[in-house]
């Protein structure tokens, strides 16, 4: 039985986790949730796993919390980003879930890798802004992270049986997004609920925006080197619109092997949970003959220069990756809210990195402090 931590309940990696949960309940039980702000999925989710400690943003949406539970089960409540960072080292669980959006995740996985907790991260930019800080902290603690972003796990079960030496070259799939075969003039008529009709992936918001410009896809490259110690020059990106091969790896004989289902995030958290066991999920295979091929194609970066802008991140490392993280983030809220257009989102990217100082082998603290320059810069450039 493994007793869980699920950070970001309420998202939708969340969900598929606690469905997952549902299926086997056997072999997990559900100890700490966190959310945001989505009080009352929450309290549907604590009344059918019955958490011992729930996490939410702040004072006054735990309080609403406590209100709606009155007089049923409630756990104890914690707030704000130490309620975090104690959700994500509760005692009574041994396996953290981290599927919180954003630079938010960082502290909380850091509090879990400190309480030994094994972890299965779904929450990509903790290794983004500070991978190296992050993979060092793992090993002196002895923990393992067990990747659940769909083309990690699947790196990582390509590599089941295989000597890292072997390994030349990791090729991460990307479906392209919404805006594959659309021009460049288009863009700036781009409106959100465009960017958000996803081709083969169902995703939250942010992520599916990431998806569109392929900021998603730069984020994952930052991920895999420091998840599988690797030169970003041994990375390329693939764009496979079928979403059927999430991501292969070469070997020094020529070999390539690739790992293939449905695009359905829960196999990807299931065996991040259940590692080194596989569970039925009630995912079903991929008709081939339905599909009759497999499509791939070259990355255009002129038009998505997030690409571009992720593999300089991690090539100068520092505190510049953090840096485009922010910005990021800034923007597609940005966007989401209507206060600027799609190209703006790469626009302000940039600008952000290019007056960025850099500063080499950044300690957490400049980290954080790289983190919130980029977000008042990216502000400021919005609100001029």
């Amino acid at each position: 039985m493994k007793h869980l931590a699920i950070l970001g309940s309420t998202g939708s990696i969340g969900k598929s986790a606690l469905d997952i949960v549902k299926l086997h309940p056997d072999r997990f039980n559900v100890r700490v949730l966190t959310a945001a702000s989505n009080v009352s999925l929450l309290c549907r989710q604590i009344e059918t796993f019955e958490p011992d400690l729930v996490a939410v943003i702040d004072e006054q949406i735990a309080g609403l919390l406590a209100e709606h539970l009155k007089n049923r089960y409630c756990p104890e409540i914690v707030y704000g980003q130490e309620g975090y960072q104690d959700a994500a080292a509760y005692d009574q669980a041994d396996t953290v879930l981290l599927a919180m959006v954003g630079a938010a995740g960082l502290l909380p996985a850091l509090a879990a890798i400190d309480a030994k907790k094994k972890i299965a991260l779904a929450n990509k930019e903790t290794l983004v802004m500070a991978g190296e800080l992050v993979m060092q902290r793992a090993r002196e603690n002895q923990v393992d992270i067990l990747p659940v972003d769909s083309e990690h796990s699947a790196i990582f079960q390509c590599l089941q049986g295989q000597q890292d030496k072997d390994m030349t070259r990791v090729f991460l799939t990307a479906s392209g997004g919404p805006f594959r075969n659309t021009g460049q003039t288009a863009f700036k008529d781009l409106k959100p609920a465009d960017a958000l009709n996803h081709p083969t992936w169902d995703m939250g918001s942010k992520i599916t925006i990431d998806s569109a410009t392929l900021m998603n896809k730069g984020l994952e490259v930052i991920e895999a080197v420091h998840l599988f110690d690797l030169s970003p020059s041994q990375i390329e990106v693939v764009i496979h619109p079928q979403s059927i091969v999430h991501s292969m790896v070469g070997f020094r004989d020529g070999s390539i092997i690739a790992q293939m289902g449905e695009p359905d995030m829960k196999a990807a958290i299931s065996y991040a949970l259940s590692y080194p066991h596989r569970l039925d999920i009630q995912v079903q295979f991929p008709d081939f003959f339905a599909l009759q091929s497999l499509r791939f194609e070259k990355p255009d970066t002129t038009r998505f220069p997030s690409l571009t802008f992720a593999f300089e991140a991690c090539t100068k490392k520092g505190t510049l990756p953090a840096v485009m993280n922010a910005a990021n983030e800034v923007a597609v809220s940005a966007f989401l809210g209507h206060t600027i257009g799609f190209p703006d989102i790469f626009s302000i990217i940039s600008h952000c990195m290019e007056q960025h100082r850099l500063i080499d082998n950044p300690d957490l603290s400049s980290i954080i402090e790289a983190d919130q320059w980029a977000r008042e810069t990216a502000v400021a450039m919005i609100e001029s």
